[in-house]
């Protein structure tokens, strides 16, 4: 583990990256997408280094943890605080005395718990596989340092036009925001893509329009470790009613909407105007190097991220 004193005092990264990867077909990741082997992953982390984040929390399958050291964390400056914690299917751990048979994790919600135990001041979570670029990084470290406290919280809010894939539906939690950018609700949307002119999302059978500029969550949430115990609360309910349905995900966007309803605590949704792009797909993949690519010709990062080390073979870890 690394760690100095100066750590203590700046913003955690927490990265989600347990995801078994059903729609891409393969370990995202730890796909390559830049011109020495950079992951997305890779992006996200450069850029919360220069944003001013200290520590790095890797949240992943325990099967996973040599490849994601290897290929990831053994990779960063000596500087930065590294840490893995474990998203998996034993609900004895946080209090909950129910066996349940699943293929797949309970949800993002849950795997920001699977964190808690690395996490002891403000932080930040992301997904592995979006890249949101460096102007998101700085925007909620800035919060994370100067605004946030248990009663007054944040996300990142992209525009809805900007963060869909061209080979089919995505997923994202739609917000409704005030006239002081606060959050008022956000909703997970499971089915949003493009239909001619128009950005759709379906909910039973019934296709709704959103406008290009609508605010979403791409899971770049801004906490205290409140919402660690906002989220222990609320997950037994959680379990005993989707106990028997397999697909069943408690999500992050689940937790600032109850906390927003409930009064505990307001949220700034803090808006960028930034294109994520990302690999939902395979055929993603493409574009994904190509972005990467204009942004070093750009001279946005340098063509080499990390100094060269030695990594292992992932193809070895594709079929998990």
């Amino acid at each position: 583990m690394k760690n100095n004193i100066e750590n203590i005092q700046k913003p955690i990264l927490v990265i989600l990256a347990a995801g078994m990867a059903s729609r891409y077909g393969s370990a995202k990741q730890v796909e390559s997408f830049g011109p020495f082997g950079e992951k997305i992953i890779d992006y996200s982390i450069y850029d919360a280094i220069r944003a001013g984040f200290g520590k790095v929390v890797f949240v992943i399958r325990e099967e996973f943890l040599e490849i994601m050291k290897s290929n990831v964390g053994a990779k960063l400056p000596a500087s930065v605080e590294v840490a893995y914690a474990y998203q998996d299917f034993d609900l004895k751990k946080i209090g909950i005395n129910r066996v349940v048979e699943r293929q797949k994790p309970w949800g993002t919600g849950h795997a920001v718990m699977s964190a808690a135990h690395e996490v002891d001041r403000p932080f930040c979570v992301i997904n592995a596989d979006d890249f949101y670029g460096y102007d998101a990084f700085q925007k909620m470290a800035d919060f994370l340092t100067q605004r946030i406290d248990d009663q007054h919280m944040a996300l990142v809010g992209f525009e809805v036009g900007n963060t869909l894939s061209d080979f089919g539906y995505v997923s994202r939690g739609v917000c409704e925001v005030n006239d002081i950018n606060h959050l008022q609700s956000v909703t997970e949307r499971t089915n949003i893509y493009r239909k001619d002119q128009d950005i759709i999302y379906v909910q039973d059978d019934k296709e709704t329009v959103l406008p290009s500029d609508t605010r979403v969550s791409m899971n770049f949430w801004g906490f205290t470790p409140k919402i660690f115990e906002i989220a222990r609360n609320l997950f037994p309910d959680f379990v005993e009613k989707n106990h028997e349905n397999p697909k069943a995900e408690f999500f992050i966007p689940d937790l600032p909407d109850y906390v927003v309803k409930q009064g505990i605590a307001s949220f700034s949704v803090l808006p960028t105007n930034a294109k994520w792009f990302g690999v939902t797909y395979k055929e993603d993949k493409e574009e994904v190097q190509q972005s990467i690519h204009r942004l070093i010709e750009r001279g946005d990062y340098p063509q080499r991220l990390w100094p060269e080390k030695k990594v292992i073979d992932e193809s070895m870890y594709l079929d998990f």
